[in-house]
C-alpha cells in the first residue's frame, strides 16, 4: 500500500482519501459538544471524513445526524456552521422541505408530481451517540456500539480494571466549556496524533511544560503509562503562574489525581487532557493530506465556569503554549516527509506510535464502508 518512500504515509493524497473513507467514515468520530445544539431546531454542521453532516435537535429533544445533501438534485442544504432551522429544513434551490428528523414533508407542486419522484426521498441519516457531553457520529451501516471502540483504548491506557471508571472522577459530562481555540495546522493528521503519543520531545520542545511536570523530562509521558505525572513542587495548579485557577473537581477530592496531569488518546480524533481542576478536550479534523484543524476546548465545573474569580486564562495559556510548540514541530515533520531522504526510527519512549501505525494500517485494509443505494431517478415526461 505504501511505496518504499516512508514519507508517503503523510503526503500521498490517495492514502489520505482511503484513511478518510475507512478510518473517519468507518469508525465513531467525535463531532463536537452536544450543548452546542441545545434547543429543538438548532443545528451544527460537521465534517465527518469529508462528508457534510447536520446534527439537528428534533422536536422530541433527540439529536439526529442528517447528510447535508438535498435528495432532489444534490444541493448542499446548509452552509452555516451552526444556527437554527426552526421547524423544518428547506433547500434554497427548488424548495424541497424536510422535517427535523429528515423526513421529506413538501416540495413545489408536490401533489402534481409522480409518486415515484418523492417516494423514499428522506434525507440520509448518520448514526449518532452522546458520550461525556459530546456528539459522536458513524457513517457506517449498523455501526457497533460506541463503547466497543472506546473501552479497549481506555483499558490500554489505564488498565483493564480501570477502563470503565478511569474518567468518572472528572465528571466530564457535567463540565462547561469556558474557552475554545482552533488551530489550523499545516500537517497530516497522523503526525499530530503521533506527537500526542510520546513525550520524548518534551525536554527539548516544552520548557514551560516540563517546569510544571518534571516527570516529562524523562521522555515518558502519561499516554504510555498507567499513572499520571505529578505537578512540580511549589505548583498549586496546572497554569502559567503555577496557581490553582479553580477548586479541584469534586470527584477527585482526596485522590492522587488531585495533583496530577493525565492524558489519553481516543483514536481516531480525540485527545483528553485531565487536570485537577479542569479538562481539555482536543478534537482533530483532517482537512487535506497536509492540513488538519485542531479544536481545543477548556472545560470547567459549572460552579467554576460561572465564577468571575476563576482565572481560566492562566491555565489556557500554559497548554496553548505547548500546543503551538507541538504544531510547529508537526509542520516541520510534514515538510521533511516530502524528502526522498525521509526516515523514522522509534526509541522505546515512542512505542505507542507503532501501535497507532498498526491500528491505521489495519483500518485502511478493511473493506470500504457500504454506501447507500441511490434511489433510481424518475424520467419526467415532457409537456
Amino acid at each position: 500500500m505504501l511505496s518504499s518512500w516512508l514519507g508517503d504515509r503523510y503526503t500521498d493524497p490517495e492514502l489520505f482519501e482511503r484513511e478518510r473513507e475507512r478510518v473517519f467514515r468507518g469508525r465513531w468520530v467525535c463531532g463536537g459538544r452536544a450543548d452546542a445544539v441545545p434547543e429543538p431546531g438548532d443545528f451544527a454542521r460537521l465534517d465527518v471524513g469529508g462528508e457534510s453532516v447536520l446534527v439537528v435537535r428534533g422536536a422530541d429533544g433527540r439529536l439526529r445526524g442528517l447528510v447535508n445533501v438535498c435528495r432532489h438534485r444534490g444541493a448542499r442544504l446548509c452552509r452555516d456552521e451552526r444556527g437554527r432551522f426552526g421547524r423544518s429544513i428547506r433547500c434554497m434551490y427548488h424548495g424541497w422541505t424536510y422535517g427535523l428528523d429528515g423526513t421529506l414533508t413538501g416540495a413545489p407542486q408536490m401533489r402534481d408530481l409522480p409518486g415515484a419522484v418523492t417516494r423514499d426521498r428522506d434525507l440520509h441519516t448518520v448514526a449518532v451517540a452522546e458520550w461525556l457531553g459530546y456528539v459522536w457520529l458513524h457513517l457506517g451501516v449498523e455501526p457497533p456500539p460506541l463503547a466497543e471502540q472506546i473501552e479497549p483504548q481506555l483499558a490500554a491506557r489505564f488498565g483493564p480494571a480501570n477502563a470503565t471508571d478511569a474518567l468518572a472522577g472528572y465528571g466530564i459530562g457535567e463540565l462547561r466549556q469556558v474557552t475554545e481555540i482552533g488551530y489550523d495546522v499545516r500537517a497530516n493528521w497522523k503526525l499530530i496524533v503521533e506527537n500526542f503519543s510520546e513525550c520524548y520531545h518534551c525536554s527539548t520542545l516544552h520548557p514551560e511544560l516540563t517546569r510544571a511536570l518534571p516527570y516529562f523530562r524523562s521522555g515518558y509521558g502519561t499516554v504510555s503509562g498507567r499513572r499520571g505525572a505529578d505537578l512540580a513542587d511549589g505548583m498549586a495548579g496546572f497554569s502559567r503562574s503555577g496557581r490553582a485557577v479553580a477548586p479541584p473537581l469534586p470527584g477527585l477530592a482526596g485522590g492522587e489525581e488531585a495533583r496530577q496531569f493525565n492524558a489519553v488518546n481516543l483514536w481516531p480524533n480525540v485527545v483528553l487532557v485531565l487536570l485537577p481542576d479542569h479538562v481539555v478536550w482536543l478534537r482533530l479534523e483532517p482537512l487535506a493530506v497536509d492540513r488538519t484543524r485542531v479544536v481545543a476546548q477548556w472545560l470547567f465545573h459549572p460552579t467554576a465556569a460561572a465564577d468571575p474569580a476563576v482565572r481560566a486564562a492562566d491555565a489556557v495559556e500554559l497548554l496553548d503554549i505547548a500546543n503551538r510548540q507541538d504544531f510547529e514541530a508537526a509542520e516541520r515533520c510534514q515538510l521533511g516527509a516530502r524528502s526522498v531522504y525521509y526516515e523514522a526510527v522509534y526509541p522505546p519512549h515512542e512505542h505507542v506510535i507503532l501501535t497507532f501505525h498498526r491500528w491505521v494500517e489495519q483500518a485502511v485494509q478493511e473493506p470500504a464502508p457500504t454506501r447507500p443505494t441511490p434511489t433510481p431517478p424518475v424520467p419526467s415526461p415532457s409537456r
